[in-house]
């Protein structure tokens, strides 16, 4: 079976508790191999008020809250059960499967959000990788650290015989 990204309809202002009830119960119930992102679809909003410019996060789907999950009768469990969860989109009935978004809606919206980075990325901690371009082109060492929010990874590369960490975009690394 391989993740999907699938939707969950929520409370319209209780997304961002959703999101943090759901990734606590991920934790809890050792479900970390099924069930990988859990993302609030938000934008960057820029206003200007007196003069100054202000950013604000606006909710793309208010109300909607999307998975990166594998669905198996675990997690699908864990998710539908969650507080502030009122169901999944795109299931018939009370008692069937969700449908998962097609790969291209999924993409589009991680794209609106600023994470265009590809749902394919598969790497892991501690994986030795290969810097690409930048000052360390060619160094290889052990990601330490991933965010997949700002889509950048923290890989131990040796300088001047020191172990130092780096910080790098995702495109900047590739597998050996």
């Amino acid at each position: 079976m391989e993740k999907r990204w699938y939707v969950l309809h929520t409370y319209s202002g209780y997304e961002n508790r959703v999101k943090t009830n759901l990734e606590k119960r991920v934790e809890s119930m050792g479900m970390q191999d099924k069930i990988f992102r859990v993302v609030v679809p938000e934008e960057e909003e820029r206003e200007i008020k007196n003069g100054k410019e202000k950013i604000t996060k606006k909710r793309i789907f208010p109300g909607y809250v999307i998975v990166e999950m594998i669905m198996t009768d675990d997690s699908w469990y864990v998710v539908r059960n969650t507080p502030g969860v009122t169901g999944f989109v795109g299931s018939a009935g009370a008692g069937s499967r969700p449908t998962p978004l097609l790969e291209e809606e999924a993409d589009r919206i991680l794209k609106q959000m600023g994470m265009d980075f590809p749902s394919d990325f598969d790497f892991e901690l501690e994986e030795t990788v290969k810097v690409k371009e930048g000052p360390f082109a060619n160094q290889m060492g052990p990601i330490i650290e991933i965010d997949m929010d700002k889509k950048r990874v923290t890989v131990q590369v040796d300088m001047f015989g020191r172990e130092t960490p780096v910080e790098l975009d995702f495109s900047q690394i590739e597998k050996i």
